[in-house]
């Protein structure tokens, strides 16, 4: 933005997981890549980047370097073991505390802006922001009402104190980071959010790892027949995610071609999360309750290089989520060419596009004839591979990391381009009393 000051440092909230850790499993997953791959681009554009989030072990470093100016600062706030994200409200003041320690020991307006992931980040960065006088950029993630609009059958509510915590977020920040111009729509109808401070920025795709490849060396190496019809579902091991759609339906599909199942694999790449995690067997015990057993796989989370390798093996990815704000899986799985099976909520139709088969609801039929259509015409399944590399080309994280820079940019210009304004919101005087 013309005229405005350069943002040199920016204080990063991320209160309930770690960038360093494995996505897929706890509560590591799309926001973790989303917040090391926004850093380290930020970095390269010379943009320092702290990353604030909560220790989890005693064995942690303090500070630990992810990449030439990315520092990752774990604060102690709470027992470092034994603490569920449902828990982590009462800790905010003690997390707050490490903050703002952290920032006392820097020069006097080190900070340019604060960016806060999810609802308990935001909590957190609207006390840093307000403290600091820098302005509050926050990326929601998910949402509670959104979430609990498209609750799974026999999941858990979001309770109604996050929902609180998520409004009085809304309301507190100076820009409002949305994946799609449909979640954009979710925070103004559901939240009440001022459109002028909504801002869609689109996430990113590594596509320098996740690229297309050669499918049968792909399966060579990860132990899978070079013959077979290979679904995958990758994510957390949750109800929000549905894994159980896919099951089902693959049993479905059984059922009514029983000559495939020497031939099928179900892989499932992950681990428990959330809800999933009071029952971290449940799926296993489906696959053996549909007669499946033989034919999933059940895989742990896998680093990147190895993840790509599964899409490339994979006839098609199922992504059955009951809510999702983006859809990083579906977008990665495109980037290495295979074609992808949602469901028609959230941000999955951005994501997937006209490159992909998109299902309305979790109807096991409806799923299982989808994933048979795409299974048994391989004119059709590369017809969308070719489009899915083409569709996935759009979303880079060069190009969202330069938006987002220029939502910084226009946030500090605005909280800085009146003085007396500025003066009047620290000191809580209404407008109608300055001349």
């Amino acid at each position: 933005m013309p005229g405005a000051a350069p943002i040199r440092r920016v204080a990063m909230l991320s209160v309930h997981t770690s960038p360093l850790e494995q996505p897929g499993t706890g509560d590591a997953g799309g926001l973790n890549v989303y917040v090391v791959e926004v850093a380290k681009r930020l970095a390269a554009r010379g943009i320092e980047v702290e990353v604030f989030t909560r220790a989890t072990t005693g064995g942690l470093p303090p500070e630990v370097e992810l990449v030439p100016g990315v520092q990752v600062r774990h604060v102690t706030a709470g027992p470092y073991e034994g603490l569920g994200k449902e828990d982590l409200p009462g800790q905010l003041c003690a997390f707050a505390a490490g903050v703002m320690r952290a920032e006392a020991a820097r020069p006097e307006g080190w900070y340019d802006l604060v960016h806060s992931h999810y609802w308990l980040s935001g909590q957190v960065g609207w006390l840093a922001a307000d403290r600091w006088r820098v302005p509050l950029v926050h990326t929601m993630h998910t949402m509670a009402r959104v979430k609990n609009i498209h609750l799974a059958k026999g999941d858990t509510p979001e309770p109604t104190g996050r929902e609180i915590g998520e409004a009085q977020v809304v309301e507190a920040a100076d820009r409002l980071v949305a994946n799609t111009d449909g979640e954009a729509r979710e925070l103004i109808d559901l939240y009440d959010a001022d459109p002028a401070r909504v801002r869609v920025v689109p996430p990113g795709v590594d596509l320098g790892t996740f690229t297309p490849g050669d499918a049968a060396a792909a399966r060579a190496e990860l132990g899978l027949p070079a013959d077979a019809h290979v679904l995958l579902f990758v994510g957390r091991i949750q109800p929000l995610k549905a894994p159980d759609v896919l099951l089902k339906a693959a049993a479905d599909l059984l059922a009514r071609r029983p000559a495939l199942r020497e031939h099928l694999v179900v892989a499932v790449v992950g681990g428990p999360s959330g809800t999933g995690l009071a029952k971290p067997k449940a799926l296993q015990k489906l696959a053996d309750r549909l007669g499946i057993t033989p034919q999933v796989r059940f895989v742990p989370p896998a680093a990147r290089e190895r993840l790509a390798q599964w899409y490339r093996a994979a006839d098609l990815v199922a992504v059955p989520s009951y809510s999702e704000s983006f859809g990083l899986v579906a977008v990665e799985a495109q980037a290495c060419g295979t074609p992808v099976v949602a469901a028609a909520v959230g941000g999955l139709p951005t994501a997937v596009g006209d490159s992909g088969i998109l299902v309305d609801g979790h109807d096991t039929t409806d799923w299982s004839h989808a994933i048979e259509s795409l299974i048994s015409d391989p004119a059709l399944r590369a017809d969308l591979s070719r489009t899915a590399v083409r569709h996935a080309a759009q979303f880079s994280w060069d190009h969202t990391t330069e938006r987002l820079v220029e939502v910084y940019a226009e946030a500090h210009a605005a909280r800085t381009a009146s003085p007396i304004e500025d003066a009047r919101v620290l000191a809580g005087i209404p407008a109608a009393v300055i001349p």
